[in-house]
């Protein structure tokens, strides 16, 4: 990329919605990382608005198909030898922040007075827990099921 070469920077892109997750192999080819936007991922996976009341439950990030969407977003960075990060709730999450770490997630953006509880959380377990309570959670079906699971895991 030209903007590379002139400006020796690097160059990557934001995945917000499912589609440009299912094909992130394809655009890491052409970049040097990815970063997921776990809060508009959420919200366009479960086609729920994270301001409505009454579907407030659905926009989590524990849910189903959206940690299986990161998990594929985590597949293709390793497979491409690319970072991939996460930023927002997810990232903030610290038992969910373990889970990121343990599907080989490179880093984690979170707003400031989340990365003491997260640090301590990632301080208390080693790595291999992080990739054991990744596979165990990847067999919970619920949001609830989920975080359980990793909270005994991980405490």
């Amino acid at each position: 990329m030209a903007l590379r070469s002139r400006h020796n920077s690097r160059a990557g892109f934001l995945a917000e919605v499912p589609s440009v997750v299912l094909l992130a192999g394809g655009f890491l080819a052409e970049v040097d990382f990815m970063s997921i936007g776990t809060n508009d991922l959420t919200h366009y996976t479960m086609a729920a608005d994270r301001m409505a009341p009454t579907v407030v439950t659905l926009t989590d990030s524990w849910q189903l198909s959206v940690r299986y969407l990161i998990r594929l977003a985590a597949m293709a960075g390793t497979s491409g030898q690319k970072p991939v990060g996460v930023c927002g709730e997810a990232a903030a999450d610290p038992l969910l922040a373990c889970i990121l770490v343990g599907l080989g997630l490179s880093n984690l953006s979170m707003a400031p007075n989340a990365v003491a509880a997260v640090g301590l959380q990632l301080e208390s377990v080693k790595l291999e827990q992080y990739q054991q309570a990744a596979v165990a959670v990847r067999h919970c079906t619920t949001a609830a099921a989920a975080k359980a699971t990793a909270r005994n895991l991980l405490s």
